[in-house]
């Protein structure tokens, strides 16, 4: 059989969403947070042990604050989903052709006629009522579907890598260069997670380079004000 020449295959990042989200989120709060927390020690004169202390007690309870954060949002994201999909189970038990019409209704408001939303709606209906509401009415599907404990895994690891990075330029630079050598190694990588994010979700490589480097300048510049006042006062 000869294919088409219109045929090729088609990668989309909307399977990738969940890991993505929680990856991305991690890394960047690693790098931002702990960065920060370095140049603002650093600001306010504190010698060398002192900023690795408050490094690794950075990296330590942030990945340890990403995790429980990113598990106990999603379970709620869950929660809800369960929920919802056991009433519409019951629905379906109790009206099946009320559901029917409804989910008609939703293929009608994307613009299909109303004979051919019905048949598509009893068609789907007919092979699995529940994945055609949850997938078209309720918008859950098993891509997007909401994964407690992927997402606190990825968001504890990344948060640990992207934390690893400004704490490892913090202790391997001369003291002196702490501040400069942090910031641009942070900057540096802030953009370069930017991009590859980007790339991966199929999203504009520019605008998220500049999104995640701009606040992240931003972040390291406020922490390294209050260093240095709080290290002028000392």
């Amino acid at each position: 059989m000869k294919r088409s020449k219109f045929t090729h295959p088609e990668h989309h990042g909307v399977e990738r969403i969940g890991w993505l989200r929680a990856g991305v989120l991690g890394a960047n709060d690693g790098i931002v947070s702990t960065a920060s927390l370095i140049v603002g020690v650093a600001a306010a004169n504190a010698g060398p042990a002192e900023i690795l202390v408050a490094g690794t007690a950075g990296l330590v309870a942030g990945a340890m604050s990403m995790a429980a954060g990113e598990y106990v949002s999603v379970s709620s994201q869950a929660d809800a989903e369960a929920a919802n999909l056991e009433r519409e189970r019951e629905e379906l038990v109790a009206d099946p052709a009320g559901e029917r019409a409804e989910l008609a209704g939703v293929y009608v408001a994307r613009g299909l006629s109303r004979e051919l939303a019905n048949e598509v709606a009893t068609q789907l209906m007919a092979k699995d009522p529940l994945g055609a509401h949850a997938r078209d009415e309720l918008a859950i599907s098993a891509i997007t579907t909401a994964k407690p404990i992927q997402a606190a895994v990825t968001s504890a690891i990344t948060f640990s890598a992207g934390a690893a990075l400004p704490l490892l330029v913090a202790v391997l630079t001369p003291h002196s260069l702490t501040i400069p050598a942090t910031a641009i190694a942070s900057l540096i990588s802030l953009a370069a997670l930017g991009g590859l994010s980007a790339r991966i979700g199929g999203a504009d490589i520019v605008k998220a380079t500049v999104r995640v480097t701009f606040w992240g300048a931003v972040a390291m510049a406020v922490t390294a004000a209050i260093g240095a006042v709080f290290g002028v006062a000392a």
